[in-house]
């Protein structure tokens, strides 16, 4: 009986500590948004493994003080904006610190107000359109660049490099494509570029004959593809082509992804993209390089990005020793490191500046090829 007695105390005084143990754990939740699922679910992924990887390099470097782990919650938005805000209240409930997201614009600029309301802080990887930043959120950053900044640097492209007189511009009417679009035209015509067209197709279609025999009719120095992402593009690359359209196909950041290549394959040979530069001979890059690579594959749009956007939000958190969101603004407020992506400074407004050059893809690679500053780089 006494043997019995002393067994079950000593269990007991094994377990307490156990218990006491687990109920001090602390997890520090973040979130991430972007589209898992639907056409645009490779960008998502991209970015989702951008914070994961960050997580990664956080927690082997020692985490954060006071917290056993780092776990992130991504949630699916579709580029919807009412799933976008359907994703942003759930990860209010499960209660995340910070959030980085989302892809398309039209989801962060609706759920980025629902995050604002809890003084919740979001980092975008990927939304270029203006009113991300221009709206006054408080914690609302980029750390992409903007479409006010990238149609410029487009125009000027076409302009100083191609030579071109005249542009044929078609979107798909989303809040990103047709905004950056529509800079674009206003660009070009403030060059001198008459814009001989500006059309519209419709989010998720993939016969793109009408417009592309309108534009092989019209005959424009430039055709200008702005679409949401890289598989309408690759799509509407692939059928240009067929059709024998003359014109120089330009298109924007949506389609600086490997799979762009994949799928359009000769066809995207020759095509020019403008995205934000970054000097992949850093040794931010290659160390993010190392890991990020062997794990998830080849190095998409925005996984530099989100991982750049996540780095952000858990360095911040390290600093101000505190979760309170006006301690992690102060902190990232002061932020003026190099990024893997770029340099990260915010401005007032939350935007981190700009970068813009065109890349022109051949043998299926990314080349840099013009930048507004030095011209040709190659």
């Amino acid at each position: 009986m006494r043997k019995k007695l002393f067994i079950t105390l000593v269990f007991g005084l094994m377990v307490v500590p156990f218990i006491m143990g687990t109920a001090t754990a602390k997890t520090l939740k973040i979130g991430s948004m972007s589209p898992l699922t639907g056409p645009y679910a490779s960008d998502g992924t991209d970015i989702k493994n951008g914070v994961l990887t960050a997580i990664q390099v956080f927690e082997e470097a020692g985490g954060i003080p006071g917290y056993d782990k780092i776990e992130l919650f991504p949630q699916d938005t579709a580029c919807d904006p009412k799933q976008a805000v359907a994703a942003a209240n759930k990860l209010i409930n499960l209660e995340v610190v910070g959030v980085v997201g989302a892809y398309c614009s039209s989801s962060t600029i609706p759920s980025s107000e629902t995050l604002d309301e809890e003084d919740i802080p979001m980092l975008t990887p990927a939304s270029t359109n203006e009113k991300v930043t221009d709206r006054g959120l408080k914690y609302m950053f980029r750390l992409c660049g903007r479409d006010d900044d990238q149609a410029p640097a487009a125009a000027k492209f076409l302009k100083d490099s191609l030579n071109a007189k005249t542009v044929f511009i078609v979107d798909d009417k989303t809040t990103y494509s047709q905004g950056l679009a529509d800079g674009v035209s206003k660009a070009c015509k403030a060059l001198g570029i008459e814009v001989v067209e500006h059309d519209h197709v419709n989010q998720g279609d993939k016969d793109f004959s009408a417009v592309l025999t309108k534009a092989k009719h019209a005959n424009a120095d430039i055709f200008y593809m702005s679409l949401q992402g890289y598989s309408p593009g690759a799509l509407m690359a692939l059928q240009a082509k067929r059709q024998g359209l003359k014109s120089q196909i330009v298109s924007q950041d949506a389609m600086f992804q490997p799979k762009f290549m994949e799928v359009a394959k000769e066809a995207a040979e020759g095509i020019y993209i403008t995205y934000g530069f970054t000097d992949t001979t850093t040794p931010e890059y290659k160390a993010f390089e190392n890991i990020y690579v062997p794990k998830y594959g080849s190095i998409a749009a925005y996984a530099t990005y989100a991982y750049d956007a996540a780095t952000v939000l858990l360095k911040a958190i390290k600093a101000a020793g505190a979760t309170d969101p006006a301690k992690i603004k102060a902190e990232i407020m002061k932020m003026d490191f190099d990024g893997v992506a770029k340099r990260i400074k915010f401005r007032a407004n939350g935007d981190s500046g700009s970068s813009y050059i065109a890349f022109k893809i051949e043998n299926s690679k990314f080349v840099p090829y013009w930048s507004p500053e030095q011209g040709l780089l190659k």
